[in-house]
């Protein structure tokens, strides 16, 4: 994989007499791609070359509050910028679930008190709490489980990623409604597979970062992805082209 390098040479400056160079790089699909995590398609203004590449930035984020949300939603605004659709979506995704979910966690919110009892002062063990955040995070998991489908335009890395993801918060939704109906034990085991997909997901996530980061730094690291884009059409065409070229 490699980037072809145009040099224009020998513009004249007319007011101090000088000659400067001008050097463009044009990226292949294949390059940006795997940089950005979405198609390249034709722009009218090439902010790549303007700004940082911030897809790292929104991967490398945790969960809950300062970790990730924040660096989610600074890079989902970046990518808006830049114009990659695709992963200014999945950074806004992550960005507002790990935002919600995390706010479900905090005691001071005190959201289980209309179910407190005697026995449960918080109202955080009764059935009708858990049996809510378990439904929410079915929901979240279908939404989760959309954005999958099409990461498999990019990579199998990436694909993964969703599909661990999409799977945790469904095995967390199932480990609320064990808590619900009172089976302690299955809801611990549960919980555990949870956090255990989770974890693949922060591990792929730094692995992919650091694939990005390399390839941003010119490191002759070449650490592979599973590229997925060469089982779709050409994405460096410009949209109204394809329209055309589909309908003849």
């Amino acid at each position: 994989m490699t980037t072809r390098v145009n040099t224009v040479l020998n513009h004249s400056d007319e007011e101090k007499g000088l000659h400067r160079s001008e050097t463009t790089v044009t990226m292949p699909p294949e390059l940006f791609e795997k940089l950005y995590l979405t198609p390249k398609v034709p722009q009218v203004g090439d902010y790549n070359k303007r700004f940082a590449n911030p897809t790292p930035l929104g991967i490398v984020g945790g969960i809950f509050f300062f970790v990730g949300p924040v660096m989610l939603l600074f890079a989902m605004v970046f990518e808006w910028i830049m114009g990659n659709f695709f992963p200014m979506m999945a950074m806004g995704l992550y960005a507002v679930f790990w935002l919600s979910f995390g706010m479900l966690q905090l005691p001071t919110l005190q959201l289980g008190e209309p179910y407190a009892t005697t026995g449960d002062p918080t109202g955080q063990m009764s059935p009708e709490y858990n049996s809510v955040i378990g439904i929410y995070l079915v929901v979240w998991g279908f939404a989760l489980f959309t954005f999958f489908l099409f990461t498999l335009k990019v990579n199998a890395v990436f694909a993964v990623i969703f599909a661990c993801a999409t799977s945790a918060v469904w095995v967390l939704s199932s480990a609320y409604f064990r808590l619900a109906a009172g089976n302690y034990e299955a809801a611990a085991s549960l919980q555990k597979a949870g956090g255990a997909l989770l974890f693949v997901v922060a591990t792929l996530g730094w692995y992919m970062c650091i694939v990005i980061m390399a390839g941003e730094m010119r490191i002759t690291v070449n650490l592979p992805l599973g590229d997925l884009t060469r089982f779709w059409p050409r994405t460096d065409v410009d949209l109204a082209e394809a329209a055309v070229a589909h309908r003849d």
